[in-house]
C-alpha cells in the first residue's frame, strides 16, 4: 500500500465530512426558510422568481466560465493563475449585469408582459458581481481539500438571508422577499470567504495563463452551458406557455427536489474530483478508486432518493398543508430524473479527472439532443390543463425528461467505461445490490404508511422502517462500504475520546506529584 494512502483517506474523509455538514446545515436552513416563504407567498410570487432564475442561472455560468473546475483539475496552479481567473470573472460579471439591466423589459415581455419582472430582475442580477468575487476563494479551499470555511460561510450567509427574507415576506413584500434573501446570502458568504481565506490576488492578468486554463475550462463551460440550458428551458416553456401559477408549482417541486439531488451530487463529486486528479497517471489506482466511489455513491444515492419519493406526499402535507399538492407528483418525477443526473455527474468527473474535458461537451450534446427530442415530442401537450389538475401537461413534459435522462445515463456510462478502460458491467455490478435493496424496501415503506393517519407519524414510521431495514440488510450481506463507513466513524469517536483523556493526563499527574 502506498505511503500516502492513510493521509489521502483521512483528507478525503474530512472533505466528505465537511461537505456533508455544509449541505445538511445549508439545506436545513434553506428548508426552514423555504417552508415559511411557501406558506406566506403565493404561487404567482414563486412564478415571478422562477422566471428570473432562468436568466440568473445562465449568467452565473458565463461568469464562472468553467475555470473553477479547470483549476481543481490542474495539478499546480500558480498565484497568477488564481488572480487571472478572479479578474476575468469579475470583469465578465460586470459586463453581463450591464447587458441584462438594459434587457430587463425584454425579459418581462417573454412572460406575458409582466412588468413586475423589470425591477425584480435588475436587483436580483446584482448577485452576479457579488458571487464572482468569491469563486476563486472557494476554489482554493476546495483544491486544498479544506472546505470547513466554505461550510461556515454558507451557513452564516443562509442564516442572514433567511432573517431578511422572512421579515420581508411577513411584511407583505411578496417576491421581493426571495430577491433580497438571495442578495444578502451572496454578500455575507463572499465577505466571510475574503476575510478568512488569507489570500489576496496579485495585480496581474496573464493572457497566457487564461489561455492554458481555458483549454480545459472551455470544455467544462460548454458542457455546463448545454446542461444548464436544458435544466432551465422547462421553466421558460412552462411560464411562457402555461402561466406563472403553473410555473410556481413547478418551481416549488424543482427547488425541493434539487435540495436532495444537488446536495448529493455536490457532496460526492466535489469530494472525489481532487482525489481522482492525483491518480490520472495511474490507471490501476484510478479504477480501484472509482469502483469504491461507485459503490459509496450507490449506497447513499438510491435509498436517499427512493425513500424520499415514497415520503413525498406526507412530507408536503406536513410542511405546507394542501397548498402545494399539485407539486407532489412533479417533485417525485424530478427525483427520479435526479438519480440519473447524479450518476452522470459522477461519471463526468471521472472523465474530467483523466483530462478529457472536451469529451464532456460531446456527452452534453448527446444528453441535450435526447432531451430536445423528448421536449419536441411532449411540448404540444404542455399547456393541457384540467380544472382539478393545472399541471397535467407539465407532468407529460417531465415524464419525457425522465426517459431521456435514463437513455443519456446509459450512453455516459458506456463512454466512461471505455475511457477508464474498465468493463461496463463492472460499473453496473458496483451499484446493483443497493438498487435491489431500495426497490424491495420502498413498497414496505408505502404499506407502513397505512398504519397511521397523520403526516408527521407517517414520516416517522416510514423513515424508521426504511433506514432500519436498509442498514440491517447491508449488515446481513456484509456490505464493505457500510462496514468501512462505520469503522471510520468508530475510529474518529475513539480518537476523540483518547484525545480528551490525554488532555486530562498532565493534570492528573501533577496532582499525584
Amino acid at each position: 500500500m502506498p505511503s500516502d494512502m492513510p493521509s489521502l483517506k483521512l483528507r478525503t474523509a474530512r472533505t466528505i465530512k465537511w461537505n456533508v455538514i455544509d449541505r445538511v446545515s445549508s439545506q436545513l436552513l434553506y428548508a426552514v426558510t423555504g417552508i415559511v416563504l411557501a406558506r406566506i407567498l403565493s404561487q404567482e410570487d414563486f412564478g415571478l422568481v422562477g422566471a428570473i432564475m432562468v436568466f440568473q442561472t445562465f449568467a452565473t455560468l458565463f461568469i464562472d466560465s468553467g475555470f473553477s473546475y479547470a483549476l481543481i483539475q490542474r495539478k499546480n496552479p500558480t498565484e497568477v493563475d488564481y488572480s487571472t481567473v478572479l479578474w476575468f470573472n469579475v470583469g465578465v460579471a460586470v459586463l453581463i449585469y450591464a447587458i441584462l439591466w438594459f434587457f430587463a423589459p425584454f425579459i418581462a415581455g417573454l412572460f406575458q408582459n409582466d412588468t413586475r419582472l423589470i425591477p425584480l430582475s435588475r436587483v436580483m442580477f446584482l448577485t452576479f458581481i457579488i458571487n464572482a468575487t468569491a469563486i476563486v476563494q472557494t476554489n482554493r479551499l476546495m483544491k486544498r481539500m479544506e472546505v470547513k470555511m466554505i461550510a461556515v460561510s454558507n451557513t452564516l450567509g443562509l442564516t442572514a438571508g433567511a432573517i431578511v427574507g422572512i421579515w420581508l415576506a411577513v411584511n407583505g413584500y411578496g417576491a421581493w422577499a426571495v430577491v433580497w434573501q438571495t442578495i444578502v446570502l451572496a454578500s455575507v458568504k463572499s465577505l466571510l470567504l475574503w476575510i478568512t481565506s488569507h489570500w489576496l490576488p496579485v495585480m496581474r492578468f496573464s493572457w497566457s495563463s487564461l489561455r492554458s486554463i481555458f483549454r480545459i475550462g472551455s470544455g467544462i463551460m460548454a458542457s455546463s452551458f448545454l446542461n444548464t440550458l436544458f435544466q432551465n428551458i422547462y421553466s421558460f416553456f412552462i411560464g411562457n406557455r402555461v402561466g406563472l401559477v403553473s410555473l410556481g408549482y413547478y418551481t416549488q417541486a424543482d427547488k425541493w427536489s434539487k435540495m436532495g439531488v444537488s446536495s448529493l451530487s455536490q457532496v460526492l463529486t466535489s469530494s472525489f474530483l481532487p482525489v481522482l486528479s492525483g491518480f490520472q497517471d495511474d490507471r490501476e489506482r484510478f479504477n480501484r478508486a472509482t469502483a469504491k466511489m461507485n459503490r459509496f455513491t450507490a449506497y447513499i444515492l438510491f435509498p436517499a432518493i427512493g425513500f424520499l419519493i415514497v415520503m413525498a406526499e406526507p412530507l408536503f402535507h406536513l410542511l405546507f398543508g394542501t397548498k402545494w399538492d399539485a407539486s407532489v407528483i412533479l417533485f417525485q418525477l424530478l427525483l427520479v430524473r435526479g438519480i440519473f443526473t447524479v450518476l452522470s455527474s459522477l461519471y463526468n468527473n471521472y472523465i474530467l479527472a483523466l483530462g478529457r474535458a472536451r469529451l464532456l461537451v460531446i456527452m452534453e450534446l448527446v444528453r441535450d439532443g435526447v432531451a430536445l427530442v423528448a421536449i419536441f415530442l411532449t411540448l404540444p401537450y404542455i399547456a393541457v390543463t384540467f380544472p382539478d389538475d393545472m399541471t397535467y401537461g407539465v407532468k407529460i413534459l417531465l415524464w419525457g425528461q425522465v426517459i431521456a435522462s435514463a437513455l443519456t445515463w446509459i450512453v455516459t456510462l458506456v463512454v466512461t467505461a471505455h475511457v477508464a478502460s474498465r468493463n461496463f458491467w463492472e460499473y453496473i455490478a458496483d451499484m446493483l445490490p443497493y438498487v435491489c435493496e431500495t426497490v424491495v424496501i420502498m413498497p414496505i415503506m408505502a404499506i407502513m404508511s397505512q398504519l397511521v393517519d397523520t403526516p408527521f407519524l407517517i414520516l416517522c414510521v416510514q423513515a424508521v422502517a426504511g433506514c432500519g431495514l436498509y442498514f440491517a440488510v447491508n449488515r446481513v450481506l456484509h456490505s464493505r462500504i457500510q462496514t468501512d463507513a462505520m469503522d471510520y466513524f468508530m475510529y474518529r469517536f475513539r480518537n476523540r475520546r483518547v484525545g480528551k483523556n490525554k488532555e486530562k493526563t498532565p493534570d492528573n499527574l501533577n496532582g499525584i506529584k
